[in-house]
């Protein structure tokens, strides 16, 4: 028998509040406050922990790295983070209902719906190849551990073709061949570069030569979809029990390669080239840069998954805290699984007669060649291969759960009628057929040129720009004082005091400064040695345009619409609050959030303004219906 206090701490529970309960009947909450960091630390722990982190950290002074990594984590990624789960958790509403705290800025939520749909469509196809892999991983040797395939070509080089001739009796050939492999250590071939290649992608030469749709993988893209959509059927209430395991099972995976990689032969140097503090590196900006970026896409701000998961939570949780756990929880995450790439990798140098920084390698390349080619010299490496693969599905398939539920929570809120509340499943099962149409392309011989496009310009500094703006809404035009009462009567506590002063000065110079290294660091776009055309950069940057794009045009349409004599007084107006704003549920809004008369269905709004200048103001939203059925529930 759980006790009542125990309840509320699993609930996520402030200490002022002893029970809680299922308070957003029509729209739904979280089972429990566990179910919610799950999804969170699924959501912020993804392939970019994995395949960007280590070879960042290598290529950026080793352990000397981890130090602007932890400085920006501190003053700008757990900062971002707790003011995003906060603003959603307020309003309970999603990336698109949140901005009636200053309606002008709406197009910011619109410009966060733009950037996940961007990442939903290719992100899925990344975990569609992870489950070809993963498929082709179910055989007694591994289909890219040997140079004899009809794809290979005469220059692929085997380390495991040329361990076989060693027990061979051709020492002419036996020499020949070692010295063939010699010479390909500068600029070699490898089997699994050659299956990546030339058999699962079949490449073509361009980027606008689509050539035919791989059937292999577009069966794996409709496996995934299916899979993200069963998740999803029932919104967080089935998703919030699926993260049970998703979320918390390649921490096994990645513990079991963690063991089985330091007990190699040559992982020390691997790791030690992973960890070697090169101290001279802090003082380069490059190095800060990167850690800055690193941390701002890792945590996923920006996307508008964090507004979106917290808008179920219950009104009164401890955010903070889950800010703080999750935040680091992600990190920590980053530099173990350096420790598991970075010994497999130095194991395979050592086996090889190279440098650790031959074999290094990132994104793609590392999950679908290095790494794949570092477990064919394990004993029993297909069931290694599997193990990895399916850790790759479900770092993917956390992020992508969010990410879907973040356009259908959208839509749905937007909508906001009790019609597409019951019919929400409807929605999801739209959006994920349309994700699916959507991917196919990416299916083709050139996929994988489009798939870099859009993971290098559509998440990029767009990202930036829609966080900036978000930051100086909250904090410069609604108000920061506004903003911090609002969370003091959600948590029952004020934000500390180095929360306050990181969301007024610091986290937006930091993210100003990304911004800048980000311009000033541009090179266009390469795939190996492919060098993508003028024409499909310019579509990149379409790309990273069409989401900040949004945030301009809804101001003047919403500038447009607003009442006022002049620009300044339709300024004005279009800035403040509505009259939706506030938290969801009656029983939350005390205060200035008050109402001045009971609500009925014939009343045209539902809570007091936040000041009288405000009763001009329209109160009539795009989703005040549900919030209303709420309140009366």
């Amino acid at each position: 028998m759980v006790g009542k206090g125990a309840k509320g701490m699993l609930n996520g529970a402030v200490p002022s509040e002893a029970t809680k309960r299922d308070q957003k009947l029509t729209r739904g909450n979280w089972g429990n406050q566990i179910e919610f960091v799950l999804t969170s630390v699924g959501y912020a722990v993804g392939l970019g922990n994995v395949w960007r982190f280590p070879y960042l950290c290598y290529r950026n002074g080793g352990g000397a790295f981890m130090f602007p990594y932890f400085i920006m984590l501190v003053f700008c990624g757990i900062p971002l983070f707790f003011m995003e789960l906060s603003f959603g958790q307020f309003a309970s509403q999603g990336c698109l209902g949140v901005w009636k705290i200053s309606p002008m800025f709406k197009g910011v939520g619109y410009g966060m719906m733009v950037v996940s749909t961007y990442i939903g469509i290719y992100y899925n196809v990344v975990i569609s190849i992870a489950f070809y892999y993963f498929f082709s991983s179910m055989t007694p040797v591994l289909p890219w551990a040997y140079c004899n395939n009809p794809w290979n070509t005469p220059d692929c080089a085997g380390v495991l073709d040329a361990s076989n001739l060693t027990n061979g009796s051709r020492p002419n050939d036996l020499s020949g061949n070692f010295s063939h492999l010699l010479n390909h250590t500068l600029k070699r071939t490898s089997p699994s570069e050659e299956y990546w290649r030339l058999y699962v992608l079949k490449l073509s030469d361009d980027i606008g030569n689509f050539g035919e749709v791989r059937l292999s993988l577009l069966g794996c893209l409709g496996v995934s979809w299916v899979v993200v959509f069963l998740c999803l059927i029932r919104g967080v209430k089935s998703s919030g029990k699926v993260v049970y395991f998703t979320a918390t099972f390649p921490y096994v995976v990645l513990t079991i390669l963690f063991v089985r990689g330091v007990t190699l032969e040559g992982a020390f140097t691997g790791i030690m080239y992973y960890l070697t503090p090169q101290w001279d590196k802090i003082l380069e900006a490059k190095v800060w840069g990167d850690a800055a970026s690193q941390i701002f896409y890792s945590l996923g701000c920006a996307w508008g998954g964090l507004i979106t998961m917290a808008s179920y939570n219950k009104f009164h949780n401890n955010c903070y805290r889950d800010s703080v756990i999750i935040s680091i929880t992600n990190c920590a995450t980053s530099v173990y699984a350096g420790f598991v790439i970075f010994s497999i990798l130095g194991f395979m140098a050592k086996h090889l007669g190279v440098d650790v920084s031959r074999v290094a390698d990132h994104g793609p390349g590392l999950a679908f060649v290095a790494y794949p080619e570092a477990l064919t010299l394990l004993p029993i490496s297909p069931l290694w291969s599997l193990l990895f693969f399916f850790m790759l599905i479900l770092l993917g398939l956390g992020t992508q759960f969010c990410l879907l539920e973040t356009l259908v929570t959208a839509i749905v809120d937007e909508v906001g009628n009790e019609w597409i509340l019951q019919k929400k499943t409807y929605v999801t099962l739209a959006v994920a057929v349309a994700g699916f149409l959507l991917g196919i392309p990416l299916t083709s011989q050139a996929g994988i040129y489009w798939l870099l496009l859009m993971d290098n310009y559509a998440a990029s500094f767009s990202l930036v720009v829609i966080s900036c703006i978000m930051c100086v809404s909250i904090m410069y035009i609604y108000g920061h004082r506004n903003y911090f009462q609002d969370i003091q009567m959600m948590l029952g506590f004020p934000p500390p005091l180095f929360f306050q002063i990181c969301w007024r000065f610091v986290s937006p110079a930091i993210i100003f400064f990304i911004l800048i290294f980000t311009v000033i660091q541009y090179r266009p776009i390469t795939y190996n040695h492919y060098q993508y055309p003028g024409w499909a950069v310019a579509i990149g940057f379409l790309m990273a345009l069409s989401s900040v794009i949004c945030i301009p045009l809804y101001a003047l349409f919403q500038l447009c619409r607003t009442d006022g004599d002049t620009l300044l007084q339709r300024l004005k107006n279009a800035t403040k609050p509505s009259r939706g704003w506030g938290p969801a549920l009656l029983e939350h809004q005390t205060g200035r959030y008050a109402p001045t008369i009971a609500p009925s269905p014939e009343d045209g709004f539902e809570v007091q303004p936040l000041h009288p200048d405000k009763a001009q103001i329209p109160m009539v939203g795009s989703n005040g219906s549900s919030r209303l059925q709420d309140s009366r529930i």
